[in-house]
């Protein structure tokens, strides 16, 4: 990221929200919604977070989109929770059909 734009981002406070899943090696699914995707994952692969993900081992990245508005992140969140299993997995295929963890990409970002 180039010093522009880190300056544009402090001086003109960009508001960032994403939705996220989560598997783990037994194929669990964790969805969540944050504001700083690279703190959170942080805090998943590094097991700082108390709950369903810790428990079942949920810290690779599998799928994220971004929004600009929480309400937004909030609603999608939601729906995605509600869906079942093979529709989650569609998703996941349709942006990495490999299931890669993508939290490397975010280190290039």
């Amino acid at each position: 990221m180039n010093i522009k734009i880190i300056l544009m981002k402090i001086f003109f406070r960009e508001y960032n929200f994403y939705v996220y899943i989560l598997g783990s090696i037994s194929g669990t699914l964790y969805i969540g919604m944050t504001n700083n995707l690279f703190r959170r994952m942080s805090e998943h692969k590094n097991k700082l977070v108390e709950g369903f993900s810790k428990k079942y081992g949920c810290d690779k990245l599998l799928y994220y989109e971004y929004f600009e508005y929480v309400e937004n992140a909030i609603t999608r969140e939601k729906q995605l929770k509600n869906w079942n299993r093979k529709k989650k997995e569609f998703l996941i295929k349709t942006q990495n059909p490999h299931w890669e963890d993508l939290f490397s990409n975010l280190l290039k970002e």
